[in-house]
């Protein structure tokens, strides 16, 4: 129950109040918490003030809203740290989570401008474009396009690109993958994305770009990845220098 006399505004007390519940399995990802109406009885408080603990919740990903049904569990955040460099299935197993894929697109194009630029290929070569959702436990967690030059995997094929492409690149093709660059910008999923990923048109998404470079600085991969916000989150430690 809420303590009226504290110096903590209700609704932050209704929300730990329902965290903690959470935490403690009482309420579960998929289960409908109470209505406003029950809340505000339960703590006799407003629904203004239920309301709103329960906005800053949705907010946050902790719950979610189905117009007409009511307010729900969500599926608890994968956290991602920015230190290191994995491959989406090293990164779900080291979860314990069942990492799937579903192909999409794999064929052989001619270079994107851009594509070629940060490949450092010439324009006219030939690379993989190879778009696939990627799934944890069976569940849409983000799309993904990658591009690799055919010159450099020249054997690939769909039935490698099912699995974990960085452990055909390391274990069957004996090279070497040392680091990355990442740009992480926020945007709004659009009609086809809505419809991949399982969520609303216009929800909010993670787009990520990744350039992969060998130990010996050859460029080998360029990734677009559009992640469901609501299920993905980035971590970092920061140091004072």
């Amino acid at each position: 129950m809420i303590d009226k006399q504290s110096p903590l505004p209700m609704y932050y007390q209704i929300e730990e109040e329902i965290k903690q519940r959470i935490a403690e399995d009482e309420y579960r990802a998929g289960d409908m918490i109470p209505s406003e109406r029950e809340l505000s009885e339960t703590y006799e408080v407003s629904r203004m003030t239920v309301r709103q603990a329960i906005t800053n919740m949705v907010n946050e990903g902790v719950l979610f809203r189905e117009k007409g049904r009511g307010t729900f569990v969500a599926d608890k955040k994968i956290e991602q740290p920015l230190q290191g460099m994995t491959s989406f299935t090293e990164d779900m197993k080291s979860r314990g989570m069942d990492a799937s894929s579903k192909l999409l697109i794999f064929e052989k194009i001619t270079a994107p401008f851009d594509i070629a630029r940060k490949l450092q290929i010439d324009e006219k070569a030939d690379v993989y474009k190879i778009q696939r959702i990627r799934y944890a436990d069976q569940k849409p967690m983000a799309i993904e396009t990658t591009f690799i030059p055919v010159a450099m995997l020249p054997g690939l094929s769909e039935r490698v690109v099912q699995g974990s492409l960085y452990d055909y690149i390391e274990r069957t093709k004996k090279l070497k993958i040392g680091k990355a660059s990442q740009m992480i910008e926020a945007t709004t999923a659009d009609e086809n994305q809505s419809s991949l990923l399982d969520v609303s048109a216009l929800s909010a998404i993670l787009h990520i770009e990744r350039n992969s470079f060998l130990t010996d600085g050859t460029p080998f991969e360029v990734v677009k990845s559009s992640y469901r916000a609501d299920r993905y989150k980035f971590i970092s430690d920061i140091y004072r220098a």
